[in-house]
């Protein structure tokens, strides 16, 4: 964690291979749930708010409270990004289906809830947390690419995120680059196995992923990802 820590500080961001970042999480709690919790991107509800009339995405939100190692999740509630952080589909408030309970109560959360907590706490220090997390499937199709960052290269109007790849199959591309406040590239990388992990300073950098087409053109594909943003609470 510590070197994690150093190289967040330095670069405002950092990419973690697969087998590091499961290691990582599994140092915070057990994972043992991990193919149920896998399973439930099976079952994300349709993304009806894109701007662009995409109907690439499917997602499901949830919002917790953290505090050191407690959590609690709260309420259903909109998700909200003003037009000076999403050009594309901010301004309004997104309701999206919830998180299912036990995936949002399950021991792998709970293990990249206190994973987090941790690695962002030492990094931006805070009494309370407010976080959202977000289950995405981006659907590559023959003649429509799917576009993980339909808003373009973006900041999320929060402290920090975690981008965790659950899976895919049958694309290609989705390279994520990371830019400070001026343009300036980072950084880059692609996440293709289960758990490369993207985490981010997002008040420091932008960061924005490359379209997702299928490998086989004649077949469906698809880019699952958790997105879990922390934001400091007072």
């Amino acid at each position: 964690m510590d070197d994690l820590t150093k190289t967040i500080h330095a670069a405002g961001f950092a990419f973690v291979h697969a087998g590091a970042m499961r290691a990582a999480l599994e140092a915070h709690g057990p994972l043992t749930d991990w193919e149920a919790f896998v399973a439930s991107w099976d079952d994300l509800g349709q993304d009806t708010y894109m701007a662009d009339g995409g109907r690439y995405r499917k997602r499901r939100h949830a919002v917790f409270r953290v505090s050191g190692l407690d959590s609690e999740r709260l309420p259903p509630q909109p998700h909200y990004q003003s037009r000076d952080y999403n050009r594309l589909n901010g301004g309004i408030e997104r309701w999206f289906q919830p998180v299912l309970p036990p995936i949002g109560a399950g021991v792998t959360m709970a293990s990249i809830l206190r994973f987090c907590w941790g690695l962002f706490s030492a990094l931006t220090p805070s009494r309370s947390w407010f976080v959202e997390m977000h289950q995405f499937r981006i659907e590559a199709r023959p003649g429509e690419a799917g576009r993980p960052t339909p808003e373009g290269m973006h900041r999320d109007g929060v402290d920090h995120v975690l981008v965790l790849l659950i899976g895919r199959k049958n694309v290609r591309s989705g390279e994520t680059s990371v830019h400070d406040l001026t343009g300036r590239t980072l950084g880059s990388f692609t996440l293709t196995e289960p758990f490369d992990a993207a985490l981010v300073d997002d008040r420091r950098v932008m960061h924005g992923v490359t379209p997702v087409e299928p490998a086989e053109p004649g077949s469906v594909g698809f880019r699952d990802v958790l997105v879990v943003t922390f934001k400091r609470e007072g």
